[in-house]
């Protein structure tokens, strides 16, 4: 398997492809502001969310309530306050996947062996605390608006449909953007409990390695997993082996980008922090798109 973009940075580089974000894109990614509108991308997170059957739910837990106050708890100088705890996969609802999430033959993104990603350390490499904050020009590409409906579960969303949203959004991609690809998978899912989270429409290979040879800083989606699912015969998550392993891209998953359509945007700027969790193969981000 081809790894195109190992050394790209040096032998050491953690980040990938966020390293294609500089003070240009940041710059060009400003000027883009007309409006000053600022939307949110990003799912709420509640022990409400569904959840694929193999992880953990969210836990939220209260340490200090009204119900202590009520049961007698004091209140020097009449001082009260409340605080809880969240305990939930980082894996979940919006999110970033980190480098060291996903890899095959034994070696990470770079060229770093499977052996550094360890529960005992943690990821030694590659972990999204090394991952920078992003903030860079954001384009949307409306495969929904292209098809006048959400793509089906299963369905596949191929090059000449992504290159067909591209042209749609009027734009050139270049080094450092984030493309945001809107399937309707989850706005389909909206209100469910019991969402199948094995059977999505995402894009395919040659789709994914068109972006990441445009130049991509990352790419997301209203989707669980980017890719399609079921994936194609004798494959297992190709697009992230293409994307994350090779290329050194972290994945987007789980956008809210219905708000984003409706508004008529097509490029504006983007920005998200991951929580730079020491060693961990994701985070939960809130990320914003400004008008």
């Amino acid at each position: 398997m081809a790894k195109e973009a190992w050394s790209r940075w040096g032998a050491a580089d953690e980040a990938g492809a966020p390293n294609l974000i500089g003070p240009e894109q940041v710059r060009l990614a400003v000027s883009l502001v007309r409006t000053g509108q600022v939307l949110s991308l990003t799912q709420p997170i509640s022990d409400r969310l569904p959840v694929p059957a193999h992880r953990a739910g969210v836990q939220h837990f209260m340490g200090r309530d009204g119900g202590d106050y009520a049961a007698g708890a004091k209140r020097p100088g009449g001082f009260q306050f409340a605080e809880d705890t969240i305990i939930l996969p980082l894996h979940l609802a919006t999110h970033i996947d980190a480098l060291c999430h996903a890899w095959c033959d034994d070696c990470l993104y770079n060229g770093f062996p499977g052996s550094t990603v360890r529960s005992t350390t943690r990821a030694l490499r590659c972990g999204v605390d090394k991952m920078p904050p992003l903030i860079t020009r954001g384009v949307l590409l409306d495969v929904v608006g292209l098809r006048g409906k959400p793509a089906a579960p299963g369905d596949t969303i191929g090059l000449d449909e992504i290159k067909a949203a591209t042209a749609k959004a009027e734009v050139t991609l270049r080094d450092g953007d984030a493309v945001l690809i809107r399937t309707g998978w989850l706005e389909s899912q909206e209100g469910l409990r019991d969402v199948d989270f094995n059977a999505e429409p995402g894009i395919d290979v040659e789709a994914a390695l068109w972006l990441a040879e445009s130049g991509v800083a990352m790419v997301g989606a209203d989707n669980f997993a980017i890719e399609t699912l079921p994936f194609p015969t004798g494959t297992v998550f190709p697009v992230h082996q293409r994307l994350i392993r090779d290329y050194g891209i972290p994945l987007l998953e789980g956008l809210v980008l219905k708000p984003l359509a409706e508004a008529g945007a097509k490029s504006f700027l983007f920005a998200a922090t991951p929580l730079p969790i020491v060693g961990a193969t994701g985070s939960p981000v809130a990320p914003v798109a400004v008008l």
